[in-house]
C-alpha cells in the first residue's frame, strides 16, 4: 500500500470510531466532536477508560497495536458496565463493533471509579500475559532480539549452536512492514508450523536513525535478498513472495559497503585495491585436500578441533561408471541423492573424483574407490599448520578455483568462481553508473526488485518505467555479504548485493553456545562479545555474581521491611 493509500484507511478507521464511540464520549461527561480528532481522541479515550495516555502510542506501533486493540475493546466495554464473558467474547468475535450496540443503547452509564484489577483470575491471568507480549514484541521488533546460528558459514568466528543477542537500534530499528503477524516469531508459528503473517497490506518502509554506519568486517544480520521459500523450515514447499522483513535472517560478514569496489583473488578479497584486513577475531576457512600416509577415519580430526559437519571423504568413481545414465544427476545434487552431502571435483580421462558422504548401497553400486587416506576438509590456516605438524599426514594443500563455466556465481554471466571474481562496483544511494548490456547483469535485480522499476531490454535497448535509459542513480545503499567459511557459504557471491531496507541489526552478544555434536555447553562462549578485539572473555560467572547480589540484597530487604513492621 502506498503513503496516501495508509491515510485514506487511516481516515475510514478515524470515521468507523466517531461512528460508534460519539455518545460514549457523551456519556462520560466529554464532547461528541473530541471522538472525532485523530490521536486527540485515542488520548480522550484513554481518560475515559481510566487508562494511562502513553497507551495512545502503542496504538500506532505495527504488531503491537494488534495486541492492544482488542485490549482497548474490552476496557472500553467495562468501563460500561459491561463486564460478562459474554459482552467480552463479542467484543473480540466481532472486531470491537459490539461497542456500536452500547454506543446507541438507551441505558449508557459510564463508571468513572471503575476498579482496574480484574475480578476473576482467569482475567487477570489473561491481562498479564498481554501485557507481557506487549512488552517482549516491544523489545524484539526495536531493541534486541534473540538469534540462532544454524549454519556453518561463519564457523570459528561464530559457531553453530550460538545463541546470540541482535541490537535493531545499533543500525538504525527498522519498523515492521507486514502489519498482521503473529507476534515474536519470524515466518512461521512454531508446532503448527503455518504462515505467521498476511503479506497484505504492508507499510512503507521506514527505519530509526542508527548510532553507528556498518563498516568492512562488521557481523551483520540481514534479510535474505532473493528468499521465496513459502516456509522457511520446509525448503520442499511452494516458492512465494515473502515481504522484506519476513524473509529468512542470515547472519555474515560485510566485506564491502556502498560504494566500494571488491574483487576476489584467489580467495582473498580486496576492497579499493588494497587487501583487506581481518578483524582480529576473524578466523577464514577454506577447503583443502588433506592426504594421510596410513588410512583413517573421521575421528582423526577429533584432536584438531575441526567439526565433523567439515570433513569429507574423497571417492573416485570410474569414468565408464560416471557415463551412466543419472550417475551425474546423483554426484551433482538431483533428488536421487541417498545420503547429504556431494560435489563433483574434478573430472579426467580416467576417473571422477569428488567429496562427500554417500551411502554404502551406492559405494557398492557404482563402484567407487575410497582408500580412507584422502579427505576434503574446511579448516583456517593455523589448523592447517598444525596438520602439517604432524607425521601421518603427507600434504595439505589448499583449493583455489580459477575460471569455470559455472553460471551460479554472481552476476550470472562471466566466468567468475568464489575464489576469484570482479572488481566490481557496490552501489552507494546518489551515485549514478552507466547502464548498457555489459553493466546490467550487475544491477537488473536491483532496478527491478529492489528499488521497484519497471525494466524490460529489447535488444542493445534499456527502457526503465517506458523510458529509454543510458544510466541508473541507486536510491538506497547496498553492501557485499560473506561467510568466513568461504567454500561453503551461500552469500553474495551466489544472489549479488544486500539492499540497505533488508538489514536487520548486529550481534552483539553470545548469551549461550551449544556443541550439538558433542551434546554440551560451551562455557567458555557464554556471555562473551561478538564484536571487540582479542580473545573473547566469558562475563557469566560476573553475571552469576550480579544475580546472587541482586536477591542477597532483595531477601535483606525484606527482611528489614518485615522487621520494621513487627516493631511498629
Amino acid at each position: 500500500m502506498t503513503i496516501l493509500e495508509w491515510f485514506y484507511l487511516f481516515l475510514i478507521v478515524q470515521v468507523v470510531h466517531f461512528a460508534g464511540t460519539w455518545k460514549l464520549y457523551i456519556g462520560a461527561g466529554r464532547k461528541a466532536w473530541e471522538a472525532a480528532i485523530p490521536v486527540y481522541n485515542a488520548v480522550i479515550l484513554m481518560k475515559i477508560i481510566n487508562r494511562p495516555w502513553w497507551w495512545t502510542f502503542l496504538l500506532f506501533v505495527p504488531i503491537i497495536n494488534l495486541i492492544m486493540f482488542p485490549v482497548i475493546w474490552v476496557e472500553t466495554l467495562r468501563s460500561f458496565g459491561k463486564n460478562s464473558t459474554l459482552d467480552t467474547f463479542l467484543g473480540f468475535l466481532t472486531f470491537g463493533l459490539y461497542i456500536y450496540v452500547i454506543n446507541y443503547s438507551q441505558n449508557i452509564q459510564h463508571i468513572t471509579d471503575r476498579s482496574l484489577q480484574p475480578k476473576k483470575g482467569i482475567a487477570e491471568f489473561v491481562s498479564s500475559i498481554l501485557f507481557a507480549i506487549v512488552v517482549a514484541t516491544t523489545v524484539h521488533t526495536y531493541f534486541i532480539q534473540p538469534y540462532t546460528i544454524p549454519t556453518s558459514s561463519l564457523e570459528k568466528s561464530l559457531l553453530i549452536g550460538d545463541f546470540l543477542f541482535v541490537s535493531k537500534f545499533h543500525y538504525g530499528a527498522r519498523a515492521p512492514m507486514t502489519t498482521v503477524s503473529f507476534p515474536m516469531v519470524h515466518d512461521t508459528i512454531p508446532v503448527v508450523k503455518s504462515k505467521s503473517y498476511f503479506s497484505k497490506p504492508l507499510l512503507p518502509y521506514f527505519r530509526f536513525p542508527s548510532f553507528e554506519n556498518i563498516e568492512n568486517n562488521d557481523i551483520v544480520v540481514f534479510n535474505w535478498p532473493t528468499d521465496t521459500v513459502y516456509y522457511f523450515r520446509d525448503p520442499s514447499k511452494r516458492n512465494a513472495y515473502k515481504p522484506i522483513d519476513k524473509k529468512s535472517n542470515y547472519v555474515k560478514r560485510c566485506l564491502g559497503i556502498a560504494g566500494d569496489s571488491l574483487q576476489i583473488k584467489d580467495g582473498d578479497v580486496y576492497i579499493n585495491g588494497s587487501k583487506l584486513p581481518m578483524h582480529d577475531r576473524q578466523r577464514v576457512q577454506f577447503t583443502h585436500v588433506l592426504r594421510l600416509k596410513e588410512p583413517s577415519d573421521v575421528s582423526f580430526f577429533e584432536n584438531y578441533e575441526i567439526s565433523m559437519k567439515e570433513v569429507f571423504r574423497v571417492y573416485q568413481i570410474p569414468r565408464n561408471e560416471w557415463e551412466k545414465p543419472g550417475v551425474p544427476n546423483f554426484i551433482n545434487g538431483s533428488n536421487e541423492r541417498e545420503n547429504s552431502f556431494a560435489f563433483e571435483i574434478e573430472k579426467d580421462s580416467a576417473t571422477v573424483t569428488l567429496a562427500g558422504m554417500i551411502s554404502n548401497s551406492k559405494i557398492q553400486q557404482l563402484n567407487i574407490i575410497n582408500d580412507n587416506k584422502s579427505f576434503y576438509v574446511h579448516m583456517p590456516d593455523d589448523q592447517v599448520a598444525k596438520l602439517r605438524n604432524n607425521p601421518y599426514v603427507a600434504s595439505v594443500n589448499r583449493i583455489v578455483k580459477k575460471e569455470s563455466d559455472d553460471k551460479s556465481i554472481f552476476p550470472h554471466s562471466k566466468n567468475w568462481t568464489v575464489d576469484n571474481m570482479g572488481p566490481l562496483y557496490i552501489p552507494k544511494a546518489g551515485v549514478t553508473v552507466a547502464l548498457n548490456t555489459e553493466s546490467l547483469p550487475f544491477y537488473q535485480r536491483i532496478i527491478s526488485e529492489y528499488e521497484g522499476h519497471d525494466l524490460k531490454v529489447m535488444g542493445n535497448e534499456i527502457r526503465i518505467d517506458g523510458k529509454i535509459a543510458t544510466s541508473y542513480t541507486f536510491a538506497q545503499d547496498y553492501y557485499w555479504m560473506m561467510g568466513d567459511n568461504r567454500h561453503n557459504s551461500e552469500d553474495s557471491r551466489y544472489w549479488g548485493f544486500v539492499p540497505h531496507d533488508h538489514i536487520v541489526g548486529k550481534p552483539v552478544f553470545i548469551w549461550m553456545s551449544i556443541d550439538y555434536d558433542k551434546k554440551k555447553i560451551r562455557w567458555e562462549r557464554l556471555f562473551t562479545t561478538v564484536g571487540g578485539s582479542g580473545t573473547p572473555t566469558s562475563y557469566f560467572k560476573l553475571f552469576l555474581i550480579f544475580v546472587a547480589l541482586y536477591y542477597g540484597f532483595d531477601y535483606f530487604r525484606k527482611k528489614m521491611k518485615d522487621k520494621k513492621e513487627l516493631n511498629s
